[in-house]
């Protein structure tokens, strides 16, 4: 069985890497505001490719404008470092635009609202 983290430590580790998240009843949860439903399916699709990647299922609440994501690993009873990195990895991908490092500037339109 994965190794669980303590509360304060869970606390501390996403102070450190991930401050938009928190831990609420022993999940990782973040919200995401995706401004319209169009986005909001595109996000949902996204974490679902990432979690089924990782074959590692996070809880997701959808609504027109936003995403709820909540993360726990079930058969270990509580935070694991699978639940660490997948929190990043949707972090990194939901949050990610195109820029002119990127070669291009993306299309106009909303997108997710950065914290």
């Amino acid at each position: 069985m994965a190794e669980t983290f303590r509360a304060d430590a869970v606390e501390n580790w996403l102070a450190t890497n991930l401050p938009a998240w928190q831990l609420q009843k022993s999940h990782l949860r973040r919200l995401y505001k995706t401004g319209n439903w169009r986005v909001t399916l595109m996000v949902a699709n996204a974490i679902g490719y990432l979690a089924e990647a990782a074959d590692h299922h996070p809880e997701l609440i959808l609504n027109y404008s936003s995403v709820e994501v909540h993360l726990q690993t079930h058969s270990a009873g509580g935070i694991t470092a699978q639940d660490y990195a997948l929190a990043r990895k949707i972090e990194e991908t939901v949050l990610w635009h195109p820029g002119p490092a990127d070669g291009s500037t993306g299309p106009a339109g909303k997108w997710v609202e950065r914290e």
